[in-house]
């Protein structure tokens, strides 16, 4: 009889709830069970897994990895899919294999080339994959100067954090001055030049951004999914433009992706985004963890965490090829259920009492979806 597999998803996100449908539903048919962490007791992914138990807050890196180590041998994990502190509990790899528990993660050498996205940029340009221009400011001045000369080349200006994930702190400058124009409708990325130029000379400490054209869509976010032999298995396009979402294997996208997961041992899940600059598709962004949007790899007929899961077990799924490529597709909200009673709060670091133990978490109600089709 084949023993279940029991996964544990440390702090994520909300549409990993998805990942966790997807891997209870493996073509395998074999029993798993997951083990969900969170800091938010309302978090949908803590009422969709097995067992779930809220995550200690204000510990440092290294605290959190004596936490996670104790979370796999009490909880007989075997394999651990780390988002929060991952530079830190892949750093900590032997420790966990030593436990019984896999990481489905890369080696921390690959995370820390893309913890810093100027870091980032030189590499991946060091072995031919196109990015575009950019500066890395600390000061109004420095702002000041990279928007001038992004403008004398025609283009908008935006800047981001130098470290971060998703959107968070993305910006695009305009020179437009305040009105009721903006005001009107939903809130905007759009921020006056002035407002960014006053707030960075009234603040106490610099910043530390990156400033570059705003890139055109469509946006195309490649999937990939690598061995610790540093080849890959799978490599799927989501393109975006607007509301509606697709799929592409077009070489212009795949290729450096795979150049990338390849060369700098992207093992396991990880998920590199491309903009148009012009007419070139140049990288934006590389995550080296699983997408948000993994899941919908499914209208292409793939399993793709169940794929990482048997990976990181040593079950080597071969490449794999999607069947088709599905639809174009919109995504859609959908309601997803949370715990009936909150969990209730923990305790603070000062007090004695446990860590509060795992509880069971209830089965989900119903059928529920993200994605439709157009």
């Amino acid at each position: 009889m084949v023993s279940r597999v029991r996964v544990w998803l440390n702090r994520t996100y909300a549409e990993n709830v998805f990942f966790m449908d997807q891997l209870r539903r493996n073509p395998g048919d074999r029993a798993v069970e997951i083990h969900a962490t969170h800091g938010d007791p309302d978090s949908p992914v803590l009422a969709a897994a097995d067992t779930a138990e809220l995550e200690p807050e204000g510990l440092s890196p290294a605290a959190y990895v004596e936490y996670a180590l104790n979370v796999c041998a009490r909880r007989s994990i075997d394999v651990f899919v780390p988002r929060l502190h991952q530079a830190a509990v892949v750093a900590h790899r032997a420790e966990f294999e030593a436990a019984g528990t896999a990481l489905l993660a890369p080696p921390p050498e690959a995370v820390a080339v893309f913890q810093d996205k100027v870091i980032a940029y030189e590499a991946v340009q060091a072995i031919g994959v196109p990015v575009p221009p950019w500066w890395r400011v600390r000061n109004a001045d420095e702002l000041l100067a990279a928007v001038q000369e992004l403008e004398a080349g025609g283009h908008k200006a935006c800047f981001k954090p130098a470290s971060g994930a998703g959107g968070v702190g993305f910006r695009v400058i305009t020179r437009a001055p305040f009105s009721l124009l903006h005001l009107d409708g939903f809130p905007t990325p759009y921020v006056q030049l002035e407002l960014v130029l006053r707030a960075l000379r009234e603040a106490d400490e610099p910043v530390d951004w990156l400033v570059m054209p705003r890139l055109e869509q469509p946006e195309v976010s490649v999937d990939c999914l690598t061995g610790r032999d540093n080849l890959v298995r799978l490599a799927v396009g989501r393109t975006k433009s607007g509301r509606r979402r697709g799929f592409t294997l077009h070489e212009q996208f795949v290729e450096p992706a795979r150049r990338i997961a390849e060369g700098f041992g992207l093992h396991h899940l990880s998920n590199i985004q491309f903009r148009m600059f012009g007419e070139r598709p140049v990288l934006m962004d590389v995550n080296t963890r699983p997408a948000g949007g993994l899941h919908q790899l499914s209208l292409c007929g793939v399993n793709a965490p169940w794929a990482a899961v048997r990976l990181a077990l040593g079950d080597d799924p071969g490449e794999i090829v999607p069947p088709f490529l599905g639809q174009d597709y919109t995504v859609v909200s959908a309601p997803r259920q949370v715990r009936p009673v909150s969990i209730p709060p923990q305790r603070t670091a000062a007090e004695p009492a446990p860590l509060l133990p795992a509880v069971p978490s209830p089965a989900p109600v119903g059928p529920t979806a993200q994605v439709l089709p157009l």
